[in-house]
């Protein structure tokens, strides 16, 4: 027998990180199984249920017989919904053939990266950015370059960090808004100077998701793809989980350049086919519907968002902002780095997290995996009784730290 220890997983799995926001859902959950009262804020999951109408959509689309396979790229009136969206909300035109359904954004984001990277390409990844942006670019060949704004700039980066980031082995720059974990959001005039400065690179493809699009407290959403001089080179990525609260129901979907369109059509004929049929009636019912139940769940959102930076601003040494979107807070805490309550050293915003979990039993997620080392992420996807009582949690917690 070989004295050679063989290594039955694959370098790609050995080298990827677990998502840091699963993970800290389930150490939160560990913990609550032991007994002690965790209140998890560690998920970005709506916690209201996906509206009545579009429920009975998917019950009729089953008693209907949608149970069969389903195009690749996505059942016909679904793609023909969604190009009416784009026109309707977003100024983008595309054509049936240009849109591809997924198994959720992050599967889109995921065809897209197979579908444009080869080894070694680079993918600027404005920072603060969602975890798996990092890893599938990794997962694809590629080399993430993160671009940083801390909470001085409003996590937003400016063009000329972009337009320096910028090498001849860029392929592609990945970003949201409203951002996940940040909920800042870009301005069609800060979109228009960052694509000044990207135009003329004609090898970049930009990848706007814009799944928190609908949860916007500006009252004026901006798509990058609808600036002329990038309009044959956007990917715009979208879906039905945040601003419908269908997180269970897995669909995403995307409007791209033809070439790009077919490609990741291509890529997921391979890995998972069409997405289910019965949802993806219920999700073409959902886009041409009354937006009124959407609305509601946005106009709740912003009222705890404006709750949770009250809290969090009485907190000695957090540094927020007041994000305009999505459900997140996202505190700079480099304040207590140094710092130990006798037990453990806090070093990282991930330890910190580690520490808030032990003894405020509140579950968060560190900045490391967002591309933050001194932030954490906070989602308030809670009720307003769960918020006030972790945040009064953490308040407690932090004073035991010198």
């Amino acid at each position: 027998m070989s004295d050679v220890l063989v290594q039955p997983l694959s370098r790609l799995v050995m080298e990827m990180n677990e998502s840091a926001t699963i993970k800290m859902s389930q150490m939160g959950r560990d913990l609550k199984a032991k007994g002690f009262d965790v209140i998890n804020l560690s998920l970005g999951e709506p916690d209201f249920d996906t509206p009545e109408h579009i429920k009975d959509a998917a019950k009729k689309a089953l008693d209907d017989g949608y149970t069969k396979y389903t195009p690749v790229p996505g059942l016909p009136e679904l793609r023909e919904a969604v190009v009416r969206k784009f026109k309707r909300d977003n100024g983008l035109d595309f054509a049936v053939n240009q849109i591809v359904v997924s198994n959720g954004a992050k599967q889109t984001i995921a065809n897209l990266c197979l579908a444009m990277l080869n080894e070694g390409d680079e993918v600027i990844l404005f920072a603060p950015y969602w975890v798996s942006y990092f890893e599938i670019v990794k997962m694809a060949g590629g080399v993430p370059v993160e671009v940083y704004a801390g909470v001085e700039q409003d996590f937003k980066v400016t063009p000329a960090q972009v337009a320096a980031a910028i090498t001849d082995r860029t392929k592609a720059v990945i970003f949201s808004s409203p951002c996940n974990p940040t909920g800042s959001v870009y301005s069609m005039a800060e979109l228009e100077a960052i694509a000044e400065v990207i135009a003329p690179h004609e090898q970049i493809v930009v990848v706007s998701d814009e799944i928190y699009e609908y949860i916007n407290f500006t009252g004026n959403h901006a798509s990058i793809g609808a600036v002329p001089s990038l309009k044959d080179r956007t990917a715009t990525v979208n879906g039905f989980a945040k601003g419908y609260a269908m997180t269970g129901w897995r669909l995403g979907y995307m409007g791209a350049p033809k070439y790009l369109a077919d490609a990741c059509g291509k890529i997921q004929g391979q890995f998972t086919s069409g997405a289910n049929a019965f949802s993806q009636k219920a999700a073409a019912l959902a886009l041409d519907a009354d937006l009124t139940p959407t609305w509601k769940m946005r106009d709740e959102f912003q009222r705890r968002r404006d709750i949770v930076i009250e809290l969090l601003e009485k907190i000695p040494g957090f540094k927020v902002n007041r994000p305009e979107g999505a459900f997140y807070s996202f505190p700079d805490v480099s304040y207590y780095f140094g710092k130990t309550d006798g037990n453990m050293v806090i070093k990282t915003a991930d330890d910190f997290c580690e520490f808030l979990l032990l003894n405020a039993h509140v579950a968060t997620v560190g900045g490391d995996s967002f591309g933050a080392p001194n932030c954490f992420r906070i989602s308030y996807a809670a009720s307003e009784k769960d918020i006030r009582t972790a945040i009064g949690r953490i308040a407690e917690a932090v004073k035991k730290l010198r």
